[in-house]
């Protein structure tokens, strides 16, 4: 080979070498001259490699969505939308005799018995517009329309919940911090049970407060004697059922509110501090809800500590919905629900279309953390924890050590064995090794793939691989030399002739290793196949590519040499 070629060939190993030794130990900034000491080199390898669990130490838990819980309000919900579509139908008027709902034990279901004379095919189809039952079976008996959930929706809709969960925990984690978190099912798609591990998490109990607190926002309008009057509240549950006449209907609830001094017609005011909780009336279903939300953020108005509150912003479709209600109720008392609380009373002085706020004298951090639970979505249900267990720093250092320690001498002792089996080559070959490990760890770095203790376990038999490679070259070599062949052809025959068997044993390797990914479903386990799949594959790259490259300068620089010491 000329030796333009062999420049070229050894500026690609050199160029890869520099990226990969970057990756693994250079910083992610402009450098100073800090990260060229013992110190910053050690600070920058530990930043660069995201570390597992059981390295780093951490939080793991196992928690379950309450389908059952889920399945149950969305029959409730849905069954109180019926109604609410059935009674505000005017043209004709459908009277209702009675309704039903049933919602437990794998059971969902809900009825409505229409008055006399009312025709079904009117009120199903009033329902249809307003509600979505294309997953419910619907069937009548006389004048008794029943929507039932059948077993196969309830899976799906049992699937879609824990997804939905899991995108829900899946950004309040990743808005919170936590570096490189492993966020999966667990069990049957059905069992609604996801695993969280969080490597490096030093306040566990407050993510799991972040994960579990509820966000359901509403805006609601306040039934009031008179308006533009103050809030007509009530100072027991009892006294707000008596000013409905003894009963609640399914249009109203009634919701505790700590009341505040509003802003009226007349001026805008500060709320004072809260007084004793009171209750108010809301009609119900809400205007909007939190699903129409697009942002939220937590905003200090005289910049102290507690006097926190939270802005937020609809979505184009709740923005519309909002707009088109507040033009229609200017005068009149705006509730806006938290958690089936009233935080506040907005009096409706004009049109309003795509922002709202909740005012109240938050913290800093309870203000962001709730603006974080609002802006990533409600739970579909709550949580339940079933298992929680915590991995100290010092146990993941030591397990790191080990792993280390591990690591370099499985390589101490396949370096001397290389060198005195195979002697000068074997130089050859530990140059491929040690450039094997580098880019393999450098590999992780750029696809940021977390580093786990299996991981550390497919490294070291990537490293078994890659001698592998080597002493199948060298043996191959040994044989066209005795053989009769030069030592130049003996090299090139050798590295032909043993590239076929190198691509066959890692293909198949790297296909189990793909199927273990797959179906592997922990993280640790998935981290060895992924650390065996990447050393394999650079492997292709040291034991052919350089270790030839190193070959050629050989015979190159020695163009009459008749002893090739392998």
């Amino acid at each position: 080979m000329n030796r333009t070629a062999l420049w070229i060939r050894t500026g690609v190993i050199l160029a890869i070498t520099l990226v990969g030794v970057y990756l693994v130990f250079g910083p992610r900034r402009m450098p100073t001259s800090a990260d060229f000491t013992w110190e910053g080199i050690k600070a920058n390898l530990a930043e660069n490699i995201n570390l597992g669990l059981d390295l780093k130490g951490g939080s793991h838990l196992v928690m379950r969505v309450k389908l059952d819980d889920y399945l149950k309000t969305m029959t409730e919900n849905n069954a109180q939308a019926a109604l609410s579509a059935i009674n505000d139908h005017t043209d004709p008027k459908i009277p209702v005799a009675s309704n039903a709902t049933v919602a437990e034990n794998g059971n969902y279901n809900f009825s409505i018995t229409l008055g006399d004379g009312a025709d079904p095919d009117v009120a199903v189809e009033a329902v249809k517009k307003k509600v979505d039952l294309q997953t419910w079976n619907e069937t009548r008996s006389g004048s008794t329309i029943t929507w039932t959930l059948g077993a196969a929706a309830q899976n799906t809709l049992k699937v879609d919940a824990v997804n939905q969960a899991k995108k829900i925990i899946e950004s309040r984690i990743n808005t919170y911090g936590v570096k490189e978190p492993t966020i999966q099912n667990q069990g049957s798609p059905t069992s609604g049970q996801i695993l969280l591990q969080m490597p490096g998490v030093d306040d566990p109990e407050r993510v799991k407060a972040l994960i579990g607190a509820e966000s359901n926002l509403a805006l609601m309008k306040i039934v009031s004697a008179a308006n533009p009057a103050p809030v007509t509240t009530y100072p027991t549950i009892e006294a707000a059922k008596a000013s409905l006449g003894g009963t609640v209907p399914a249009n109203r609830k009634i919701l505790p509110y700590a009341e505040r001094d509003e802003p009226t017609a007349a001026a805008g005011q500060t709320p004072d501090q809260k007084a004793p909780t009171k209750y108010v009336v809301v009609e119900y279903p809400a205007v909007v809800d939190g699903s129409e939300l697009r942002n939220a953020e937590a905003v200090s108005r005289t910049g102290a500590q507690g006097d926190y509150q939270i802005t937020f912003q609809f979505k184009p479709s709740g923005a519309q919905k909002f707009g088109d209600w507040t033009g229609k109720n200017i005068n009149n008392y705006m509730a806006v629900v938290l958690n089936d609380e009233v935080k506040s009373a907005a009096f409706i002085k004009s049109q309003i279309f795509d922002s709202g706020e909740i005012s109240g004298k938050f913290t800093k951090e309870s203000a962001e953390d709730l603006a974080l639970t609002l802006k990533s979505g409600a739970l579909p249900a709550k949580i339940v924890y079933q298992e929680e267990r915590t991995v100290g720093p010092s146990l993941g250092a030591d397990s790191i050590r080990s792993g280390v320690e591990a690591s370099l001498g499985g390589l101490a002792l396949v370096i001397v064995f290389m060198l005195f089996y195979y002697r000068g080559s074997g130089v050859n070959a530990v140059v491929a090794l040690v450039l094997n490990m580098l880019l393999t760890v450098a590999a992780l770095v750029l696809i940021r793939s977390t580093l786990t203790l299996p991981g550390i376990a497919g490294l070291i038999l990537g490293i078994g691989m890659a001698v592998d490679s080597n002493v199948l070259i060298f043996e191959r070599i040994r044989e066209e030399l005795k053989a009769g062949f030069d030592i130049p052809t003996s090299i090139d025959l050798g590295f032909d002739r043993a590239f076929v068997t190198i691509i066959d044993t890692h293909i198949t390797t790297i296909i189990s290793s793909i199927i273990l990914y797959m179906a592997g479903g922990a993280g640790p386990i998935r981290g060895f196949a992924v650390t065996l799949i990447l050393g394999l594959l650079i492997n292709l790259f040291t034991a052919v590519f350089v270790s030839k490259t190193i070959f050629n300068w050989e015979m190159n620089l020695r163009p009459k040499m008749n002893r090739l010491s392998i």
